[in-house]
């Protein structure tokens, strides 16, 4: 394993299997424990010499949560399984013979594209060809102008229709991010990396554009989000959202969920809350107070616009230096209009699931803000919100799009955000 890309050696990960039966270490590299800029990538890997072992939880990676933080799973892991028997058929059509091999957890680790793979580890084979590595005569991520080739292959495949030329265009290219949604990292205009999100066939409404309308909601709000934007392709609106994990200046900024930094294992089945990263900020934020405040701003915009899929791995941190680590920009922020207004991560364990202002200013004390301050950050939220059709106008959003949403965005927590600014 190696990390950022002049490729510094960081460790090496054992992976062992065994049928249906895996296990996995990590080891860090002699050079890396005895480098001081060397850090623990993730809070479970202390900088000790000797090999660390992951235990596998129901339903959870068998790597430790950093390197399971690049995985590929939702729907790229549908494109890697659909490509690999897609290939297995034509393997028999051809005569040829073919191993009954299921892929191994490794296996899907690897079949992420090295460009793209989310943050800055990369992983290297015996000969120190980084995995995924480029095929022959063929960019693993393509520009922006071939958009409407990956649109078309990727509806191909929601429609369980998709050729193994279809398929052979995803590889790699579609492999390297997380979430169910059909995406690919694609190369803009400018040279950089950006994430290119597609309309489902199943979506009801405009859920591209919803996205793009709340990242630009939040930015008014004064949260830290990534930078999106909307094109157009094939009739289509396809959210591209730029990659924060590839500083402006190039390189490669090491990245972890919020669900790594806590220990949180996914499958786990216990409830986790916001609270939670308030103590991991501080134990291991360069900007624990300022994060800790800018993550209060966040859980009130997800409660005045109804961003109630905020789990885990809907929020990150990136590394700064010497182990210490800040909040990644806000990313997959959405409206569900349709949903209950429960909070996938708890604002506490007192307060529960509930998307309720009152429960947010319950928490001041842990989150060491004073009310005025509170009050005056809810002020600020509620005043970009209260915008949400003119900035939806603004980016191209219909009035029947728009009312749509209407009920992610008009509800009585607004009011009540308004009567508890005014009674301040």
């Amino acid at each position: 394993m190696a990390i950022g890309d002049n490729a510094r050696d960081v460790g090496l990960l054992h992976h062992d299997g065994q049928g249906a039966r895996e296990t996995a270490a990590f080891q860090y590299a002699a050079s890396w424990l005895g480098d001081r800029s060397g850090f623990a990538i993730d809070p479970t890997l202390p900088l000790v010499a000797g090999p660390q072992f992951h235990r596998r939880g129901r339903g959870g990676s068998l790597f430790h949560g950093a390197i399971a933080d690049t995985e590929p799973d939702g729907w790229a892991r549908r494109v890697i399984l659909r490509d690999h028997a897609k290939r297995r058929q034509e393997a028999r059509r051809e005569g040829r013979e073919v191993a009954a091999v299921a892929l191994s957890s490794l296996d899907f680790l690897l079949a992420v594209d090295d460009v793209a793979r989310v943050g800055a580890l990369r992983f290297a084979d015996e000969n120190g060809v980084f995995q995924r590595a480029p095929e022959e005569g063929r960019r693993t991520v393509p520009p922006l102008v071939e958009l409407g080739a990956l649109l078309s292959a990727s509806r191909a495949v929601e429609a369980n229709e998709e050729t193994a030329a279809d398929l052979a265009y995803l590889r790699g290219r579609g492999t390297s991010l997380g979430g169910l949604r059909p995406k690919c990292t694609v190369v803009d205009d400018d040279g950089t990396l950006s994430i290119g999100k597609f309309p489902s066939v199943a979506d009801d409404r405009a859920v591209t554009k919803g996205e793009i309308l709340a990242l630009r909601l939040a930015a008014a709000a004064g949260i830290d989000a990534a930078v999106g934007r909307l094109v157009e392709s094939e009739g289509q609106s396809i959210a591209l959202i730029r990659r924060f994990d590839r500083p402006a200046g190039g390189g490669r900024s090491m990245y972890v969920s919020a669900a790594t930094m806590i220990g949180a294992e996914e499958g786990e089945g216990a409830e986790h809350s916001y609270t939670e990263i308030v103590d991991a900020l501080r134990a291991h934020g360069i900007a624990p107070q300022a994060d800790t405040e800018e993550l209060w701003r966040r859980i009130a915009f997800s409660i005045l616009v109804t961003n109630v899929d905020d789990h885990l791995h809907n929020h990150g941190f990136l590394h700064v230096d010497g182990g210490l680590w800040r909040l990644a920009p806000a990313f997959d922020v959405n409206p569900f209009p349709e949903r209950a207004r429960e909070l996938k991560t708890w604002i506490s364990e007192e307060v529960g699931p509930e998307a309720r202002v009152d429960g947010l200013m319950s928490v001041l004390p842990y989150f060491r803000m004073s009310r005025d301050t509170a009050v005056t950050v809810l002020a600020q939220v509620e005043e970009a919100v209260s915008r949400w059709r003119d900035i939806g106008r603004e980016i191209g959003m219909t009035a029947r799009e728009l009312d749509q949403f209407a009920d992610a965005f008009e509800h009585e927590e607004r009011a009540g955000a308004r009567r508890t600014i005014g009674a301040a």
